[in-house]
């Protein structure tokens, strides 16, 4: 729905009467909903207004405010919520509950939920009818991810074996109409770029975790474990690369006896008991004790440390930390909770750690998270830790199953990255930074501040406002204001960091492996064509590659093999690098396999099929 920018028609402030038929059809349509959750959306006192787009589709929000609702077709008859609204009042609509946060992934790249990729309760599925409005959330976190409707009932779905396709994903969290709110705003910390992890601060609190888990309509449990091979049958990765048909009600069905038998082996597995696939015993979890737990918890930093923690990566939140890198270190059969240790947070155990010399911490003011900013490489406990020689799993279990393609997939990493221009670079010298130093945009982002603080530049009677200075104001705008035109005195600190980064060079880097590289400008889309070649004969092909540093030989000798045909690799005119061409209409297939073994981000693949009318 919202997959591709659209640009609006037409928008226009709401009526009275307008306004009144408006929130009625939401009352009908959200029967969760009280009258305090209508006027938190749309407060009687607001100014609501509408904006209509070429297909069809109407969006409602607040005026100078984020879209709250959204309809399909323009008859008030499919109007959902916007993420926004639902971060607003998370019950507005029921809710599913996914299997690990590493689903996310595909969910707000824009595919579908499948059945297999949600956590069942342990009472059973709740009941629903096709076309009803439901939201996706992560384990751990209350902020709901993305919201589509049902495709078919409960009843249709037990019957179904709890196969195909669960909900058709209508929004979701960085798709174009969430892009195109000003400020993009996420609702707490478990909301990184490409993925969705829990609350650090709900990791962090007994109270506040319970209190969310008694909140959870339709699920119950832990995060499950997710190898590489069960994701097909999690989301319906097809959808990424075309709008999905929102007249439709049919079921995805695999399409080769090779995906019906990997989808029969998946669901098998569902039915064996928890701990025969890699899941520690409910009695097992509860035997650790404080010390125990405090115990994990620094073997697994420390382990963190010395494996996958690069001096490079680092300033780190914390959430970062403890997600992507002392998790994935703890022992098989282990469960960590940090509510479980004698520190009860997260915060408060990074600040241990801190305290005794083993790392440097600090609270980020604007963010209220504990950013990692160096570790002490020659700390005792550091110095006298010798870290296991063993494959570190990155999801919760890596059995047998874990493909070698799976382990790509975790190993590419893509950030964007700025450097200083002659615009910024006064502010970079006076807080005493290297100005010929890359910057990620959050490190940018405290050097400005920095700044900030060190000239007493927050307004005294508005704490949200920044006075500019003749410094920082030509940092900002000299050259982009218009001749003639007044230049601001002040700029609020929301718009700050953007405004700041904006003025500085853009760069990308591109880590796979031992392997990184860094380039100028933002980072270019890996492209999938087809079209037709000697009558009626399809060709594919793709190009980009390099910029993902994937060989193109060594790719075009695996697509020989996995789709037992022809495949060659040639120059692009101009030296712009080089091309595989593969014989057969495999647009979709090589999409697919580049995402599963070798990690593309679907935000970065474009693909255009030059075959279709």
């Amino acid at each position: 729905m919202f997959k591709k920018a659209v640009e609006a028609k037409s928008h226009q402030r709401l009526s009275g009467a307008d306004r009144k038929k408006l929130k009625r059809t939401i009352r009908e349509r959200f029967r969760r909903a009280s009258d305090a959750d209508i006027d938190a959306l749309l407060p009687p006192k607001a100014e609501i207004t509408v904006s209509k787009f070429q297909n069809r589709v109407h969006v409602y929000g607040v005026e100078g405010g984020f879209p709250m609702f959204f309809d399909i077709d323009g008859r008030r008859t499919e109007i959902f919520p916007t993420v926004f609204a639902l971060w607003k009042a998370p019950e507005l609509v029921p809710s599913f509950l996914l299997k690990g946060g590493e689903v996310s992934r595909f969910v707000i790249g824009g595919a579908d939920l499948m059945f297999p990729g949600i956590s069942v309760p342990a009472e059973g599925l709740p009941s629903f009818v096709a076309g009803e409005p439901w939201c996706v959330k992560v384990p751990g976190n209350p902020a709901p991810i993305a919201v589509g409707s049902t495709t078919l009932s409960s009843a249709e779905a037990l019957k179904a074996g709890l196969r195909g396709k669960a909900l058709r994903i209508t929004h979701y969290y960085h798709d174009s109409l969430w892009e195109s709110a000003e400020g993009r705003c996420v609702p707490n910390a478990g909301f990184l770029e490409d993925v969705v992890f829990e609350d650090p601060s709900l990791l962090s609190s007994s109270q506040a975790f319970d209190s969310f888990e008694g909140s959870i309509h339709a699920s119950i449990g832990q995060q499950s474990n997710i190898s590489s091979e069960e994701v097909n049958e999690f989301v319906d990765v097809k959808d990424v690369f075309g709008e999905p048909n929102l007249a439709s009600t049919t079921q995805h069905e695999p399409k080769n006896d090779a995906a019906e038998q990997i989808i029969k082996d998946v669901g098998d597995v569902k039915l064996i008991d928890s701990v025969a696939v890699g899941e520690p015993n409910v009695e097992e979890q509860h035997i650790l004790s404080v010390e125990d737990v405090d115990a994990y918890l620094d073997k697994c930093l420390l382990q963190a440390l010395h494996t996958t923690v690069k001096d490079k990566d680092l300033p780190m939140p914390g959430s970062t930390l403890w997600s992507n890198h002392v998790l994935p270190c703890r022992p098989s059969g282990i469960t960590l909770d940090v509510k479980k240790s004698s520190h009860k947070k997260l915060s408060k155990w990074l600040q241990a750690k801190s305290s005794v010399g083993l790392i440097s911490v600090k609270e980020d003011k604007y963010k209220k998270e504990v950013v990692l900013f160096s570790i002490n490489r020659n700390h005792p406990d550091y110095m006298s830790f010798k870290p296991e020689k063993r494959r570190v799993e990155k999801n919760d279990q890596a059995g047998d199953h874990a493909s070698s393609g799976g382990l790509l997939y975790k190993m590419l990493e893509v950030a964007e990255i700025y450097k200083p221009s002659v615009h910024v670079n006064p502010i970079f010298a006076s807080v005493g930074a290297d100005t010929g130093k890359l910057y990620s945009a959050s490190e940018a982002s405290e050097i400005v501040f920095e700044y900030i603080e060190k000239g007493n530049l927050v307004k005294p009677t508005n704490k949200s406002v920044v006075v500019l200075d003749p410094t920082l104001c030509d940092a900002l705008f000299k050259g982009a204001i218009k001749k003639g035109s007044t230049y601001p005195t002040e700029i609020h600190k929301k718009d700050l960091g953007p405004t700041f980064i904006s003025r500085m060079q853009a760069h990308h880097i591109v880590t796979r492996g031992n392997e990184s590289a860094v380039r100028k400008g933002s980072l270019k889309a890996l492209q999938i064509v087809t079209e037709r070649r000697q009558g009626n004969k399809k060709v594919t092909k793709v190009s980009g590659v390099e910029t993902f540093l994937i060989d193109a030989e060594a790719l075009a000798t695996e697509l020989q093999k996995k789709f037992a045909c022809s495949t060659t690799v040639a120059e692009l005119p101009g030296k712009k690098g080089l091309e595989v061409l593969i014989q057969g209409g495999v647009i979709e297939e090589v999409g697919k396999y580049l995402i599963e073994q070798y990690g593309i981000p679907k935000r970065y693949i474009e693909v255009l099929d030059k075959t279709k009318k």
